[in-house]
């Protein structure tokens, strides 16, 4: 398959500005490309590290077009970036995920559908159009969670419906936040027993490269901590390999990719949703492989051979949210971090704090994944403030 290949030199687009706006702009400076950002806040922390910039709503048709006079291909930074948009630039530019990808996978209805017609399992859903449905159904049993189809992200837009009774209180939540065309998912909630991702990178001339298998804990909606390798059977990481992979190519998707698993009590993997851009339990790339997955995404877009993903070291991913990022920031406890071998800070540049803000991440590199589980819970131990 002939792929036209964008050399160093020329200038990528992102859309979006957040920290992985920022580290895609990194990693593209770093192999010799120009970086636009598009995003509409002022201060998203990618403006900073771009060549140049557009603060300008994602509407703004004359941003557009300059947009694409400026930039020779174009990707984006999260799913819920306008589908329409990234269809009109393609019509002058490559995108990359496609507007088409992007319109399965912003939408999680079409997503677990899109997943479930191509044979990839996934956990037992129902769609609803109105709030007054969720009282009225009967295609699962409870507990169950519902989910907003559309934006929504770490935690925000779901709720856990424990009983049958507890509806009414969520349905109210739905009629308030109404909008036109709002639809919700509900799924039932599963009892797994570990939460696992994996990230897939797929060129242009059909050519997947499958990251190492990754354990995830999440609270309160938010991911909390990664550990790679996962600590699994070798059948289990094979399997949640080919699954992810089946369906990126099912999708015929160009870029990075992260597919989210659960792990079942009895072995079964479930699909739980597929990011169509870099992850944040991805990050450990950025220390712990050869080439970290926002390089990836520079290489997928730009048509160049893809890289590979062999891991150098166990490693623990901690993100700092909120007020954490003091820690890292302040002495002494910034001082004893630094002092940390194998410890890597990745401070995101926000220049708010806000509870529940991701503002960073520590990376705990060592010799064995018991070692860096240790020294990431070591560390964990002093985000708990002493009277709690």
């Amino acid at each position: 398959m002939n792929v036209t290949v964008i050399d160093p030199g020329a200038t990528l687009g992102v859309l979006g500005g957040g920290q992985l706006g920022a580290m895609f702009a990194t990693a593209a400076r770093r192999l010799g490309y120009a970086v636009v950002v598009w995003d509409p806040d002022p201060e998203a922390p990618a403006h900073r590290l771009a060549d140049s910039s557009l603060i300008r709503p994602f509407t703004d048709s004359a941003a557009c077009q300059d947009f694409i006079g400026r930039v020779c291909a174009v990707t984006y930074e999260w799913e819920n970036v306008p589908a329409d948009l990234c269809e009109q630039l393609e019509r002058d530019v490559p995108v990359r995920p496609s507007s088409r990808v992007l319109r399965v996978i912003q939408d999680r209805i079409e997503q677990k559908t899109f997943l479930r017609a191509h044979g990839l399992p996934v956990p037992a859903f129902h769609a609803i159009s109105s709030p007054e449905e969720l009282c009225r159904q009967r295609a699962l049993e409870y507990p169950l969670v519902c989910k907003t189809a559309t934006a929504g992200y770490d935690g925000k837009g779901q709720w856990k419906i424990a009983r049958a009774e507890d509806g009414a209180a969520v349905q109210e939540d739905l009629a308030r936040s109404l909008r036109p065309g709002s639809r919700w998912i509900l799924e039932a909630w599963l009892p797994f027993e570990r939460e696992v991702s994996i990230l897939v990178v797929r060129g242009m001339d059909g050519a997947v490269r499958t990251y190492p298998l990754v354990e995830n804990v999440h609270e309160e909606g938010i991911l909390r901590q990664s550990t790679v390798p996962a600590d699994v059977p070798a059948t289990v990481a094979d399997q949640a390999a080919v699954m992810a992979r089946s369906a990126v190519e099912a999708l015929d998707g160009v870029g990075v990719f992260c597919v989210e698993l659960f792990l079942m009590s009895d072995g079964r993997l479930l699909i739980n949703e597929v990011a169509p851009r870099p992850h944040n339990s991805g990050h450990y790339s950025l220390d712990a492989c050869t080439v970290s997955q926002f390089e990836q995404q520079v290489r997928a877009l730009c048509g160049l051979p893809l890289g590979e993903v062999r891991l150098l070291s166990p490693t623990v991913m901690l993100n700092l949210i909120g007020d954490e990022v003091l820690l890292a920031t302040v002495s002494p406890a910034a001082q004893d971090l630094l002092r940390e071998p194998g410890a890597v800070v990745h401070l995101y540049g926000k220049r708010v704090v806000r509870p529940k803000r991701k503002m960073g991440h520590i990376s705990f590199l060592a010799a064995t994944r018991e070692a860096a589980l240790s020294k990431a819970s070591v560390f964990r131990s002093r985000l708990v403030p002493p009277h709690s």
